[in-house]
């Protein structure tokens, strides 16, 4: 089957471009080192979850210990997904993601359905609702005393959405300082959480673990710890999007990813042991934001200063979204599945300004409803069933293709096993919420039409063609962007 189209730009190390008389030419750069790497995908991974799944995960286990463990297992269960990913990114060094996995393997239709259902609901949304938790957290100690205004909340959501797509138009190297600074500031703030059990620990304060298997596992809600768990770890994916970018991708991104999930999942596990050491079962069950009711337990009158934390933490995920998302449009225009602009590149900044910004119109509508987060898990099942398909990639090409230059190789057993508990996601999706999932497939289908008309359908009048080549140049004069240029080898 066809593989996505590799423009020869991105096949450089992003070494002496001046050398080659590349300097000044309009290309994505590879400069995205191990750091970039971790801290791209840490970030983005340690957003709202870390605060949220908490409560959910002791609620659906039923004890301390089984917590613990679902904690341990999800972070195994998205290393897998990852290190299946890490495979398909060294293997094929495209941009794009599970988008490009799935176009070569199954075709354009699974590859557009799986970009229309990220543009429409999936990543506009996420946006949406990580900005207006940022928003939250960072209003909230000036209301202490009083519930947040909404209006408020939504005006600073909607200010956030725009800075973080202007600096990520702007330059990419500021993103990438601002990605390293937020995941820095929330990997101190967990430290330090996690130094308040230590000092629980030290004072003999243990009784809360005494008895952490208080009652057996509660098999019937399994699932939804699991989905619990799973959003926490969610975002691993992300630097598969930005392969192209990434200096020397057969050996950093697959070191990105090892060191990015083992250190997740140990913070994690230590943040949890931390919760459950101050907080009592009831008062995390009953929590709405666990940080900041441990941080006024421990903190006092400083507790804001955890708010701000997970205020910073949220937005660190949102930026490293915006950094790697933009990529993913940018490999689907470059393939035809979206309109061409999409593609271009700023002329001076370097940027796929264009494709930074292109969800942020949706994101800014999306705040004038209370139903984001429906949405999102109306669309969450096809997620799970894109990422099983696209992990069943490794074992395809081991088969057809067993030739195939593979840098970094996992056990087939692998994407086997992570392929099979996505399904097992997806099935009991439409088991515990057939018509949520009902839903969620019909917004994925009305894609199908969208891809006959804007993409099957090459025979247009004359005058859609043309008014689709005056909106591009105008367009191109307004952004001040064109396409990518091909550079020396």
């Amino acid at each position: 089957m066809a593989q996505p189209m590799h423009n020869p730009a991105n096949s450089q190390s992003g070494d002496n471009d001046e050398k080659r008389g590349n300097g000044d030419k309009v290309y994505l750069r590879r400069q995205l080192t191990v750091i970039d790497g971790i801290a791209l995908t840490v970030g983005i991974i340690i957003g709202s979850g870390i605060f949220i799944s908490p409560a959910g995960i002791l609620r659906y286990t039923g004890s301390i210990g089984w917590s613990l463990i679902m904690w341990i297992f999800c972070g195994l269960l998205s290393t897998l997904g990852a290190l299946s990913y890490a495979e398909l990114a060294t293997s094929f060094p495209v941009s794009g993601g599970d988008y490009s996995y799935l176009l070569m393997s199954f075709g354009p239709i699974p590859a557009f359905l799986r970009m229309y259902t990220q543009i429409v609901a999936s990543f506009s949304g996420s946006n949406t609702v990580l900005a207006l938790a940022a928003s939250y957290y960072i209003v909230l100690p000036f209301f202490p005393d009083c519930e947040v205004s909404y209006k408020i909340t939504t005006l600073m959501a909607a200010s956030l959405l725009c800075l973080t797509s202007i600096v990520n138009c702007f330059s990419i190297p500021l993103t990438r300082g601002l990605n390293i600074l937020l995941t820095i500031c929330k990997v101190l703030g967990l430290i330090v959480i996690i130094g308040f059990g230590v000092a629980e620990i030290a004072k003999g304060n243990t009784g809360n673990l005494s008895n952490t298997f208080t009652s057996p596992a509660l098999f019937s809600t399994f699932p939804l710890a699991v989905y619990s768990g799973l959003f926490a770890y969610s975002g691993w994916q992300n630097l598969m999007y930005i392969t192209e970018e990434v200096v020397n991708p057969s050996k950093t991104v697959p070191l990105s990813i090892s060191i990015s999930m083992v250190f997740v999942t140990v913070i994690y596990l230590l943040v949890n042991i931390t919760y459950f050491l101050i907080l009592s079962e009831d008062e995390i069950l009953t929590s709405n934001a666990i940080a900041l009711d441990l941080g006024r337990r421990v903190m006092g009158r400083w507790w804001w200063t955890l708010s701000l934390v997970v205020a910073m933490s949220i937005t660190g995920s949102l930026n490293g979204g915006y950094l790697a998302r933009s990529r993913f449009f940018y490999v689907a225009s470059r393939e035809g599945h979206i309109p061409e602009i999409a593609s271009m590149m700023h002329v001076n900044r370097k940027t796929p300004l264009p494709a930074a910004a292109i969800s942020v119109p949706i994101s800014l509508m999306m705040l004038v409803s209370n139903d984001v987060n429906t949405l999102i898990n109306y669309i969450s099942f096809s997620d799970w069933l894109f990422s099983g398909m696209a992990c069943l990639v490794v074992p395809y090409y081991r088969w057809k293709r067993p030739e195939l230059k593979r840098p970094f190789k996992v056990p087939l057993v692998v994407p086997i096993l992570f392929s099979l508990c996505s399904f097992f996601v997806v099935g009991m999706s439409l088991y515990s919420s057939p018509v949520d999932c009902a839903i969620g497939l019909a917004i994925t289908l009305t894609g199908i039409p969208v891809y006959l008309i804007g993409v099957w359908w090459q025979n247009k009048p004359s005058w859609i063609n043309k008014g689709l080549d005056t909106m591009t140049i105008f367009l191109q004069q307004l952004l001040y962007v064109v396409p990518q240029e091909d550079i020396e080898l």
